[in-house]
């Protein structure tokens, strides 16, 4: 699992309609918290500020590493969303990537 660091840019798994921001939205990690939580800020095209919020590591998945300065590969991303999920649901994950290999 990819653990989340201070100035890492992340991906919203999930909506968060009070502050106006939707699963898919990209922001950076401003704060990191000892009770595993963390201060997401997220900007407009032009760099600025649309929403500062606090989030659990369940909301999101890392797809930047600021330490490395590098973006993660899609199977890291993918990996990171199924290891979030229930068993059911990864065997869903599973079967449906069979389906694609028989394409």
């Amino acid at each position: 699992m990819i653990e989340s660091e201070l100035f890492d840019g992340i991906k919203l798994l999930v909506n968060l309609p009070e502050h106006n921001l939707y699963s898919g939205m990209q922001g950076a990690i401003v704060e990191c918290y000892s009770d595993k939580a963390y201060e997401v800020e997220f900007t407009n095209p032009d760099g600025e500020s649309i929403a500062l919020c606090t989030l659990s590591p369940e909301q999101f998945i890392v797809v930047w590493k600021a330490k490395t300065k590098t973006w993660l590969s899609v199977a890291e991303q993918v990996a990171a969303i199924v290891n979030r999920l229930s068993e059911e649901r990864r065997q869903e994950v599973l079967d449906f990537a069979h389906f694609l290999c028989q394409r």
